[in-house]
């Protein structure tokens, strides 16, 4: 079993390029599609796992919960459990969260701004090398 130590315990800073480097799983659970999109709409605010699971349109009850804990565990989303009858449970960025969030942000944004480009390479694609 290979152990992993802390950047200071390395004389150096994460690498996510390395096998071990515990910066990959954050970078998974980010950048996974529930991940990415989850943290796109909690960026607009607080919600409760339902409003949560209706934006984040697709996602199963099973996935977002996996997904929100893993958020969480990484430190950059905050459940909020009120003690009410029934319970109350929101969910809400960190401040690391909401600069992770702002960034991927800017991914979406490009990407949905580059769809006709996409499409019509997928299109190009498609036409030369035949449908798969």
């Amino acid at each position: 079993m290979t152990t992993v130590r802390r950047p200071e315990e390395q004389g150096s800073s994460f690498n996510v390029f390395a096998k071990a480097c515990p910066s990959r799983g954050t970078l998974e659970h980010v950048t996974g599609r529930w991940g990415a999109l989850t943290l796109g709409a909690l960026h607009e605010g607080s919600l409760r796992f339902n409003e949560l699971r209706r934006r984040v349109d697709g996602v199963s009850e099973k996935m977002l919960s996996q997904t929100l804990h893993a958020l969480e565990r990484d430190g950059l989303v905050h459940r909020e459990a009120q003690p009410t009858n029934p319970p109350r449970v929101d969910y809400e960025l960190t401040p690391l969260g909401h600069e992770v969030a702002r960034r991927l942000l800017s991914l979406i944004q490009c990407v949905e701004g580059s769809m006709d480009a996409v499409l019509q390479a997928r299109e190009r694609y498609d036409t030369t090398r035949g449908a798969r």
